[in-house]
């Protein structure tokens, strides 16, 4: 053997360990990995009941897109540092200013979903200066702004209608061009495929170019990594956050369209419990509760994996109170995991 070949048998390994551990340590790997074990499993143990044919992959795909429509932007908040708990009551807020606007006092559907946006950005706004004002931790500020909302669209909503639904909006002006944009379905191998796939396929995307090619997805990760580091080299730290809590807002509001949309009606309870499952679904895609670490990408599988797990508990006949000890049990899993892996991370380095 040449001295040549030797240095080269002796190079390579090392660096095909290197090349190696550089994929398995990436957040979404182990989110990957689960996606395709909880596939596996239901298409074993449902997949003659339903699970595998066209209609119920509709079906788990079209659960995990309402929630990756979320995950994707609490991924990016949660990178950079912070929570938005204030995310269900800004959907139950949102469908019901688009459906009081419309079906209560006459406007065209338009009216009420631009103004639903309208309050969707204030909402992230002040979430956003009070955190960076007050200094208070961004779980509280938006835990007692999740009640707030919550409480007010409640008390409105009964005090204009006496009840806290309101539908008939498939009748009104507007419905059918905003039906054409937020509830269009895809009719593919013989079963509906909602547009919403479509939404958190395209959004996820943006997130994930976002984060991973340009200098404001720098700016997320040196702000939820270290803030005064942060600070020091120039990031316009307000400016991020503030942006991240609207981002999170907006995708509220849009989740919210789209409900109001396919449903042709409101209810203010309808995003109850929205905001932890994304914050679980970016969990178990790699993001770290801490910040400064995670991926939208992660996150999406993480939705992914809640959808198919929700409707194959449904196609495996198994009881659906069973759901939230396996979500809770997922979510503990990946914890462990993720602190596993960044300890492998940093011992490596």
């Amino acid at each position: 053997m040449s001295a040549g070949n030797a240095v080269s048998s002796t190079i390579r390994p090392p660096a095909r360990q290197a090349a190696w551990r550089s994929i398995v340590l990436k957040p979404e790997i182990g989110a990957l990995a689960g996606a395709v074990a909880v596939w596996v499993f239901f298409a074993i143990v449902a997949g003659d009941r339903g699970f595998l044919n066209a209609r119920g992959t509709a079906s788990y795909l079209e659960v995990a897109a309402e929630l990756g429509i979320l995950a994707a932007f609490v991924a990016l908040l949660m990178i950079g540092g912070e929570f938005d708990l204030s995310l269900g009551s800004t959907i139950g807020a949102s469908g019901m200013i688009v459906a009081l606007m419309s079906a209560q006092y006459g406007y065209n559907l338009w009216v009420g979903i631009l103004l639903a946006l309208a309050f969707a950005i204030c909402v992230g706004i002040v979430n956003g200066v009070l955190v960076l004002k007050t200094g208070l931790p961004s779980f509280i500020v938006t835990l007692a702004m999740l009640f707030m909302i919550r409480g007010a669209t409640t008390g409105m909503t009964l005090r204009i209608t006496n009840r806290t639904q309101v539908g008939g909006l498939k009748n009104l002006p507007g419905y059918e061009t905003a039906s054409s944009i937020f509830g269009y379905d895809y009719r593919l191998f013989g079963a509906n495929f909602s547009g919403t796939i479509v939404w958190w396929l395209v959004l996820t995307g943006i997130c994930g170019w976002i984060l991973l090619r340009t200098r404001f997805g720098n700016w997320i990760t040196g702000v939820g990594g270290n803030l005064q580091a942060a600070r020091n080299v120039g990031v316009p730290v307000s400016l991020v956050k503030i942006l991240l809590f609207v981002g999170t807002a907006v995708s509220a509001w849009l989740l919210a369209t789209i409900q109001v949309i396919s449903a042709g009606s409101a209810d203010v309870l309808r995003g109850e419990f929205k905001e932890f499952y994304a914050i679980v679904a970016a969990v178990i895609g790699g993001t770290l509760l801490t910040g400064g670490y995670g991926s939208v990408i992660g996150a999406a599988l993480g939705a992914l994996i809640f959808g198919m797990v929700q409707q194959g508990i449904v196609y495996a006949g198994v009881d659906g109170q069973w759901f939230d000890f396996v979500l809770g049990a997922m979510l503990l899993s990946a914890v462990l995991v993720n602190r596993f892996v960044r300890m492998r991370a940093v011992a490596a380095r």
